[in-house]
């Protein structure tokens, strides 16, 4: 009986350092499931964009679509989502440009065209050099950066080390460590993950204006992750609810003229007053 005992709890075992050994060694994979497809701006049907190529401060080039903002316009600097491609969300490129708004949204290194592959440090490299190009187009208050989903992450870390006009979380959570504890509660996440994303840590660094979105029904994110990333976040800032939203459409679903009545306030130079009266303060 001893015998059998130890028999299932080797092979039990086993099974499990081999199931956490496989996530250890593909779990940039997992995290970065990059697509490779590549597309110029027209072929996305980004009207009025350009491709342009940025250069990292270690040396990668980025595909990126931009389009220049107007006098006295917001430029929008979008990072997509970790499944995301510049392709994808031309069409949310589009909206965001309209009224002779700038918007630049770049390919993360190892992603459609882009050079390198995708570390958490790589990434907020990358954001570093969209917002180096957003600079010799724009002023630093009327840049706003657009974090969706992962893109959060590195929306964040830029936010807590630089200034900026505003910046816009769509999906966001508090690190990605908290969400992959979410699929995988068996495994010693703060130990094994290499690109954690802590976002919870790095936001309170943070001092421009924020507006947070978020689904209530977010499969991905959840919800009580958005809400307690706004908590830790410093005023002037707003949180908007979208009843029974999931993940990936909530500009599309009401969030649009969310984003426009800031990048409104962020161009007349009163993004705080306008974020502290809709959130009633």
């Amino acid at each position: 009986m001893l015998s059998r005992l130890a028999r299932a709890f080797v092979l039990v075992a086993g099974l499990y350092a081999t199931l956490v050994g496989a996530l250890y060694v593909f779990q940039r994979a997992l995290q970065y499931p990059a697509p490779q497809g590549i597309a110029t701006s027209a072929e996305a049907g980004a009207v009025g964009f350009a491709d342009v190529v940025l250069e990292t401060a270690d040396g990668e080039r980025l595909t990126a679509y931009f389009r220049p903002p107007e006098p006295g316009r917001a430029l929008v600097v979008y990072f997509h989502g970790n499944a995301g491609s510049i392709r994808q969300r031309a069409p949310r490129a589009a909206a965001l440009a309209e009224g002779g708004r700038g918007v630049l949204i770049t390919s993360y290194r190892g992603y459609s065209g882009s050079t390198g592959s995708p570390t958490e440090e790589g990434l907020i490299a990358d954001g570093r050099a969209a917002l180096a190009f957003a600079r010799a187009h724009a002023p630093a208050e009327r840049i706003v950066l657009y974090g969706e989903s992962l893109g959060t992450g590195v929306a964040v870390a830029l936010a807590a080390e630089t200034e900026v006009g505003a910046v816009v979380l769509d999906a966001p959570f508090t690190s990605a460590a908290d969400v992959a504890r979410m699929r995988y509660p068996f495994v010693p996440i703060g130990l094994l993950m290499h690109d954690q994303f802590d976002s919870a840590a790095r936001i309170g660094a943070a001092d421009a204006p924020l507006l947070v979105l978020h689904g209530t029904a977010d499969p991905v994110t959840p919800f009580a992750q958005g809400r307690a990333l706004y908590e830790a976040a410093r005023a002037p800032k707003r949180f908007v609810a979208f009843e029974g939203e999931g993940h990936v459409r909530l500009l599309e679903n009401g969030g649009l003229a969310e984003v426009r009545a800031l990048l409104d306030a962020v161009e007349d130079g009163r993004a705080a007053e306008y974020l502290m009266e809709e959130a009633g303060g």
